[in-house]
C-alpha cells in the first residue's frame, strides 16, 4: 500500500497568520492610546486609580443608572458617570484592558418577561470573574473562583429576577472579544456599539434550563426581593406584562 506523505507547512498560510496577528495587536494599541488621549486629566487620574477588578467594579457600583434605552462608549460612562448593564459593561471591559485582559463581554438571556443582562468577563488563572452594572444588587461583581462559564452565569440566576418575583434566567451567549471593533473604535466612539449588540444577538445560546424546569421555579421570597432592589432605579426596571 501507499504510505500517506507527511503534511508540510504552508508558509504562506504561516506569513499571513502572523501579519494578522501583528496588525491586530496593533489597532488594539491604536485603540487604546486614542482612548487615553482623549482624556482630560481628572479622568486620567479617575481611570488611573481602577487598578484591579474590584476597583472597576466600585466606580460602576458609584455612578448613577442610566434608564434611557442609549448606548455610550466607555469614554462617555467615565465623561458622564452614567450607565447602564451594556455601558457598564464594555466600560468594565476596557478598563479590564488596560490591567492586560482581553476586552470580553457576556450576555446573560432571560425569558421573554424581563431584560437581558451583560458581564464583563476576566480570568485568574484558570477561573472567571466578572465586572457588572446592574439596576439589581445581585446581579454585580463576581470573584475569579468559576471554573468555567457555566458555573458563572449560574451564579446569577437566584438573583435573577423579575418585578413578579419570577426567577427568569435562561441561557447565556458565548463569550465576545471586543478587540473584533477595535477599527471602529468602540472604546471612543457611540456609532460602532449598536453593531456590538447585534453581533451579541446573533451569538450562539447556552441554555440553562431543561424544558419544563421553567415552570417549576419558586417565586422569590419577599427578603430576597427586597434586598434585591435596594437602591434601584426604578424608571430602569422592566415590567412584565
Amino acid at each position: 500500500m501507499d504510505w500517506a506523505r507527511p503534511k508540510r507547512h504552508n508558509p504562506t498560510v504561516r506569513v499571513v497568520g502572523t501579519r494578522v496577528r501583528r496588525e491586530r495587536f496593533e489597532t488594539a494599541m491604536r485603540t487604546t492610546e486614542d482612548f487615553e488621549r482623549a482624556l482630560d486629566d481628572r479622568e486620567r487620574r479617575d481611570l488611573a486609580l481602577l487598578t484591579t477588578p474590584s476597583k472597576i467594579q466600585a466606580f460602576l457600583d458609584e455612578i448613577r443608572y442610566r434608564s434611557a434605552s442609549v448606548y455610550c462608549c466607555p469614554i462617555r460612562v467615565l465623561r458622564e458617570r452614567m450607565a447602564h448593564c451594556f455601558d457598564g459593561a464594555l466600560f468594565a471591559a476596557a478598563a479590564l484592558r488596560r490591567l492586560g485582559h482581553p476586552p470580553l463581554v457576556l450576555e446573560m438571556l432571560p425569558n421573554e418577561r424581563d431584560d437581558d443582562h451583560m458581564l464583563a468577563l476576566y480570568k485568574r488563572g484558570d477561573h472567571w470573574g466578572a465586572v457588572a452594572k446592574s439596576n439589581f444588587v445581585g446581579l454585580r461583581f463576581r470573584e475569579p473562583i468559576y471554573r468555567t462559564l457555566r458555573e458563572l452565569v449560574m451564579s446569577y440566576f437566584e438573583q435573577y429576577y423579575n418585578l413578579k418575583r419570577e426567577k427568569t434566567l435562561r441561557a447565556y451567549s458565548l463569550p465576545l472579544n471586543l478587540q473584533a471593533f477595535d477599527d471602529v473604535n468602540w472604546m471612543t466612539s457611540d456609532e460602532p456599539l449598536q453593531r456590538i449588540a447585534d453581533r451579541l444577538d446573533r451569538s450562539r445560546r447556552i441554555p440553562l434550563l431543561r424544558d419544563g424546569m421553567g415552570a417549576k421555579l419558586a417565586p422569590v421570597d419577599e427578603r430576597s426581593y427586597r434586598a434585591g432592589l435596594l437602591g434601584a432605579d426604578e424608571a430602569g426596571l422592566h415590567v412584565p406584562t
